[in-house]
């Protein structure tokens, strides 16, 4: 099984290539230089590699949710490589893929969304990877996003610093453990991208969508105001 991974939806730009469980991977923390780093990385690794692009099986890719022009290129990377290959897409939650990062147990993945909002997804972690255990939302970070009181979550992402903290310090007696500068990398997303295509989940390019879960991208000046005074 040989895939080609990019994840960029955050602050990380990371590109991974996976070659029958072992796996090759570029990472940095660059903002904005996504566009510049991504396809030099992957043209990169898979010559280090040693594979040759026709010899892919399929094209892993973040889908989001995160920043939404980091959620775009990585799309407009997979499905134009795929397209041009003839090969499926395999995409991934990027909150699944950042969930990766905890241990074994049960799983709180946020991302800071800007604008007093954080993408959480809940999952339950063991040795294999992750599996959902429920619908992936874009809220305060106070609003309640784990169900009944049951302690002992890992708590992992940028979600966790977001609004000085705020979500951390609403959960913070049933949290085990947080990781709040953890962010999505594409070895993680390869991991969980062959075992999705092992159970036959892989798609075609052109039914390749993004996973943004809100239409705005930014506040109104009123709505920031609005925001500004409820702090």
């Amino acid at each position: 099984m040989k895939l080609l991974a990019f994840e960029t939806a955050t602050e990380a730009c990371s590109v991974a290539v996976w070659i029958d469980g072992e796996v090759h991977e570029r990472f940095e923390v660059a903002p904005r230089r996504h566009a510049e780093l991504a396809l030099p990385w992957a043209e990169a690794l898979l010559a280090d590699a040693g594979i040759a692009r026709a010899q892919l099986d399929a094209i892993a890719v973040g889908r989001g949710p995160g920043a939404f022009t980091g959620v775009r290129l990585a799309i407009a990377l997979a499905q134009g490589i795929a397209l041009a290959l003839d090969r499926p897409v395999v995409p991934v939650s990027t909150l699944a893929v950042l969930a990766m990062h905890a241990p074994a147990g049960k799983v709180l993945a946020a991302i800071d969304a800007r604008m007093g909002e954080v993408y959480a997804g809940l999952f339950s972690r063991d040795g294999e990877g992750v599996a959902t255990m429920g619908p992936e939302s874009v809220s305060p970070p106070d609003a309640g996003v784990l169900p009944g009181d049951d302690p002992g979550w890992h708590g992992v992402g940028t979600g966790f610093g977001a609004v000085e903290g705020a979500l951390r310090d609403a959960l913070a007696p049933r949290l085990a453990s947080v990781q709040a500068t953890a962010l999505p990398r594409a070895s993680h997303l390869a991991h969980l991208a062959s075992a999705a295509f092992a159970r036959g989940e892989a798609v075609a390019p052109e039914r390749l969508e993004p996973a943004y879960l809100r239409d705005n991208v930014a506040l109104t000046l009123e709505q920031q105001a609005a925001l500004r005074a409820a702090r």
